[in-house]
């Protein structure tokens, strides 16, 4: 079992120096503590924490308001999760985000759709969840052989919410754009242990520009297509849109890799270990992707789940459902930042897709790929 620090958490700190005026000076002149130790047990860095500098901190919380006596120091401390569903369900609120479409006939919040593959995702996720990927039923009573579960021994969020926001060409992009903002610097903002779950792609979501912009440091909504060398790329893997695709511009899509290097086939390319890049799909393949990045002194979960087709997102949802373990451990795990990053591919399904297709997902064996670590580290060397 392993634990985090979590003073971060309960003070609302964040990553974001502009965000956080003060906060290490305020601690080190009330408690006395070094700098460096404060700076390191808000990253949840320190390898052990001195009985005397524990009881300083929590007289900090409690002269602050953060904490009550009664909670400390227990508050300070938080169980991290062992395996990837458990991940999801350890956090307190989930906000689920899902892109929605303009319908036939007046424009008007009463048209508006959800597709019937981001939907399906959309069930798998809240089915995960709340049954642990399905093991839930087994976590009972071992010592005296029950099979019942108990509250105390399964791990539930206290809160899940939907967020609707509008998809690329639905509406104008400055709305879209706006939405999606509204929906992320709200969950940004929010405090407590959270998580955010982006359905679908930038394609179709525009808040998962915003998520892989924060993650990766790079400006939202402003294209990579003209860098000079496709290793100034912010991020370590990227979309090219279809001929046909509402194309807005981003660091995590576009339509090249670089301004002198092409992408010729729509689908998701990613960058090696040794730099160069490579495409996940050709011979018919059908690709989705999983990302998530955990920040264990926050307790905040940000994640995309993302299917280049319908077919791939309802695919992704049956991978995760029998599969869902093979998401973890992270592929990359510093400083307190554990990110997961992955590729599944599936075989193309013969011929146009089908009522049975839609029905029950016939074929598409998943090959599930952890993108190269030493692509991730560098991003975040870099900030």
């Amino acid at each position: 079992m392993r634990y985090a620090f979590r003073l971060a958490e309960l003070l609302g700190h964040t990553p974001d120096r502009r965000k956080r005026p003060g906060t290490i000076k305020a601690i080190v002149e009330h408690t006395g503590l070094d700098r460096h130790q404060v700076a390191s047990l808000l990253k949840n860095e320190a390898k052990y924490i001195p009985l005397d500098a524990l009881s300083r901190l929590c007289d900090y919380l409690i002269d602050q308001g953060h904490a009550t006596a009664e909670e400390l120091p227990g508050a300070l401390f938080a169980i991290n999760a062992e395996n990837f569903w458990e991940m999801l369900a350890r956090r307190s609120d989930i906000e689920i985000v899902v892109g929605v479409r303009q319908g036939e006939g007046e424009a008007s919040p009463e048209n508006a759709m959800v597709v019937a593959s981001d939907s399906v995702l959309v069930g798998e996720m809240l089915n995960g969840i709340s049954t642990l990927g399905g093991v839930a039923k087994h976590l009972g009573d071992r010592a005296s052989g029950e099979a019942t579960t108990r509250s105390t021994d399964v791990p539930s969020p206290d809160r899940i919410q939907q967020s609707l926001v509008w998809s690329p060409g639905q509406v104008s992009l400055e709305d879209a754009r706006e939405r999606a903002s509204e929906v992320f610097d709200g969950f940004q903002n929010g405090a407590g242990d959270r998580g955010i779950i982006c359905i679908g792609s930038v394609k179709s979501n525009p808040t998962v520009e915003l998520l892989f912009s924060e993650a990766f440091g790079c400006t939202p909504f402003v294209t990579e297509d003209d860098v000079d060398d496709v290793s100034a790329r912010s991020c370590p893997f990227f979309l090219r849109y279809r001929d046909n695709d509402p194309k807005p511009d981003g660091a995590s899509a576009g339509m090249r890799l670089s301004k002198n290097e092409d992408a010729p086939n729509p689908g998701f390319y990613y960058e090696k270990d040794d730099g160069t890049w490579e495409y996940a799909g050709g011979n018919g393949k059908d690709v989705a992707l999983v990302f998530y990045l955990f920040r264990e002194a926050l307790g905040r979960l940000d994640m995309v789940l993302s299917g280049f087709s319908g077919r791939a997102t309802r695919l992704l949802a049956k991978t995760l459902a029998i599969r869902g373990e093979e998401f973890w451990p992270p592929v990359y795990e510093e400083n307190g930042i554990q990110v997961g990053a992955y590729l599944v591919q599936y075989e193309d399904a013969e011929g146009k897709p089908d009522r049975s297709d839609l029905l029950h997902n016939t074929g598409g064996a998943a090959k599930i790929m952890p993108l190269p670590r030493e692509a991730i580290a560098r991003r975040f060397a870099r900030r």
